[in-house]
């Protein structure tokens, strides 16, 4: 079953059941893959949705750092858990561990051996480990490899 597929059946259950913020959050992520749609006029692969529900779980977790800079803690709350609903669509996240083992075989294939080679380490491990990992935890992973 494709992403699409599975943002409806899950809208009709919320919608059923009376769930109005699960409802509410899968409609938004609809919306938002719906525009995309329309703005490239064509129907989007899979791996094309699941980048867009990336993009909008990280405006959440932006957004949540945003509120709790701002001591917001009811939108952080209300964030927080449409964060947890979007997520449920994303594949499995790797932990910083998984994270440290491929940065290390890319450091080694790449014979990276200081900070100037990062950039072509990220190249590296963003292609391998996208919509897996979060760009940013690369990022401070592969510095702490390269600045030992």
């Amino acid at each position: 079953m494709n992403i699409n597929d599975k943002l409806m059946q899950d809208l009709k259950i919320a919608m059923k059941s009376g769930d109005t913020f699960r409802r509410d959050t899968i409609r938004s992520l609809r919306s938002a893959i719906k525009k995309v749609e329309i703005d490239t006029r064509k129907i989007l692969s899979n791996e094309e949705v699941i980048a867009i529900i990336g993009k909008q779980a990280k405006q959440r977790r932006d957004s949540i750092v945003q509120f709790q800079q701002g001591n917001r803690s009811d939108l952080v709350e209300q964030e927080s858990h449409e964060l947890a609903i979007i997520e449920e669509y994303l594949p499995k996240q790797l932990s910083d561990e998984e994270i440290t083992g491929h940065a290390k075989t890319a450091i080694a294939e790449l014979e990276a051996k200081s900070m100037r080679d990062m950039g072509t380490v990220m190249k590296r491990l963003t292609t391998d480990l996208k919509g897996i990992a979060d760009g940013k935890r690369i990022s401070q992973i592969v510095k702490s490899l390269l600045s030992l």
